[in-house]
């Protein structure tokens, strides 16, 4: 953009708004009996390949449903058993909207992979849910979990961090550049591609020391709010004050 217009001193970079009062509100203490791992988004098509394995992104074709397998329940299924005996079962919820029988058909791909995989008894749909159910969800979960390639921002995973859910995010555009990056030197999540990664990743928050993983949460709460609403319209105002002072003289 500065190339093009050629007026770098008049460029700003204001991200999208995020309203997250709400879940910064909710306390960063969880149950470790049962470690929640909340997965947000529509069973669509253009969400659903979100949810998938890439073995070879450029074979995916997203017309054409389970062309790949889930990725979220692989990496889910390989952490399960890389486990150790002593620490508690994790659970995988994913919580998302159906708007119709295409929706639910892909929905129910998802649950009859859960059960292929045999980690149906540690894996939970809640389908249409109300915000307020949505925000307990968040609030009861250690980790938040998010697989789409070259997202531009991310709203989810800055509702994760907010809510206190460490963000698993793809290393890729948004979530790479902008959003899980370190918070005054603390780390605020982690960043994968792969199955392994992700798995890996899944592996260290459930291992993790509470004390560590409040340490994590914290930083990542702090950095939701440079996408807070009240920071959208600063960052506007700042960038539209030199403009309009230069067309007033």
């Amino acid at each position: 953009m500065e190339k093009l217009w050629g007026i770098p001193e008049l460029i700003r970079r204001v991200y999208p708004p995020s309203d997250t009062s709400g879940l910064q509100a909710l306390p960063l203490e969880r149950s470790i009996e049962t470690p929640k791992i909340i997965s947000v988004a529509q069973f669509c098509p253009e969400k659903f390949g979100t949810l998938i394995s890439y073995s070879n992104p450029l074979q995916f074709d997203s017309s054409v449903p389970g062309t790949w397998s889930s990725l979220q329940l692989e990496a889910f299924s390989v952490a399960i058993k890389k486990l150790d005996e002593d620490l508690p079962r994790p659970k995988l919820l994913f919580v998302g909207s159906c708007r119709n029988k295409s929706d639910e058909d892909r929905l129910q791909n998802l649950k009859d992979k859960a059960v292929q995989l045999k980690i149906h008894d540690h894996v939970e749909f809640h389908k249409n849910v109300m915000y307020r159910e949505l925000v307990r969800l968040l609030g009861a979960a250690v980790a938040g979990i998010h697989s789409m390639i070259d997202e531009h921002f991310g709203i989810s995973i800055v509702e994760f961090m907010a809510a206190g859910a460490i963000p698993i995010a793809h290393k890729s555009a948004g979530p790479k550049m902008d959003i899980v990056l370190d918070e005054d030197g603390q780390q605020t999540g982690f960043l994968a591609q792969s199955v392994e990664e992700y798995a890996d990743a899944i592996l260290k928050i459930v291992r993790m020391p509470e004390s560590k993983r409040l340490k994590i949460a914290a930083a990542a709460r702090r950095r939701a709010n440079r996408f807070s609403e009240q920071r959208f319209y600063d960052d506007v105002k700042a960038a539209l004050r030199p403009i309009i002072c230069r067309s007033s003289q």
